[in-house]
């Protein structure tokens, strides 16, 4: 391991918005977060929506979404800590008392969170994972998981270079009647309300990438409720043209 990133590994254990707790206490020994249920009163001090952006990578749009929105609270959560010290920095010397940073495996978060104490999630250029659908940060799977910590009815938003990942999210919320809010296969070629300038206005240091390429973004917005039988779609969906490895946000250490 580079010195650079067991700098930042040490500058982690120091900021004050970062909360990390490893693999081993959580699963073998049982340890409950501090703040699991009390995110509001114990670090954020106010009542507002919880919102998560899951797979934050550099954390750019959990920063920038609390720039922009200071009536909502934004928790960046990613397994690879060298990156989110990008954003967690940030956060920092701005002093953005809005953002924090979790540094664990999405499917860890029923122990950072209580029922109904998140609001809003964004998934920001995940993996499409498309050889396996368990691993699809918007597979039933991980829905069923969301649904333990989310309001009913809470929304999710998708970001995405990936035409496969838009395509399976889709067909998914029609097939299991979740309520779709807005789907754009081509967002910057939209015209766009200014009340979704952000959809636009924040760019992730992956998404710029996609761009310089000439790849199109998309973007999907649907409502997950606690009743809908949650269905995979039987449909066979064209795979993306090119691949690129990405950081597996799901995993966990």
């Amino acid at each position: 391991m580079g010195k650079n990133k067991l700098r930042k590994f040490a500058d982690m254990e120091q900021l004050p918005n970062v909360f990390q707790l490893s693999y081993n206490e959580i699963i073998h020994n049982g340890a409950t977060f501090s703040m699991r249920g009390r995110w509001r009163d114990d670090y954020f001090h106010n009542a507002n929506p919880i919102v998560l952006e899951l797979g934050c990578g550099k954390g750019e749009y959990a920063v920038g979404l609390a720039q922009r929105f200071h009536d909502k609270n934004f928790i960046g959560i990613d397994i690879k800590g060298a990156r989110m010290w990008t954003g967690a920095t940030e956060a920092n010397r701005l002093a953005i008392p809005n953002c924090a940073f979790l540094r664990t495996g999405i499917s860890a978060i029923p122990h950072f969170f209580a029922p109904d104490e998140v609001d809003e999630l964004w998934v920001t250029f995940a993996d499409p994972q498309m050889k396996k659908v368990n691993k699809r940060l918007t597979s039933t799977a991980f829905l069923s998981l969301y649904r333990q910590i989310m309001k009913d009815n809470g929304r999710i938003n998708l970001k995405t270079d990936s035409l496969f990942l838009y395509t399976y999210t889709k067909l998914m919320a029609e097939a299991s009647s979740l309520p779709i809010e807005m789907a754009c296969d081509d967002l910057y070629s939209s015209t766009l309300p200014d009340d979704e300038k952000s959809l636009t206005d924040i760019r992730t240091f992956y998404e710029q990438n996609w761009l310089d390429r000439g790849k199109t973004i998309k973007f999907l917005r649907f409502r997950l409720n606690h009743a809908s039988t949650l269905v995979e779609p039987d449909v066979e969906i064209e795979k993306d043209d090119y691949t690129v490895k990405k950081h597996s946000s799901q995993e966990i250490q």
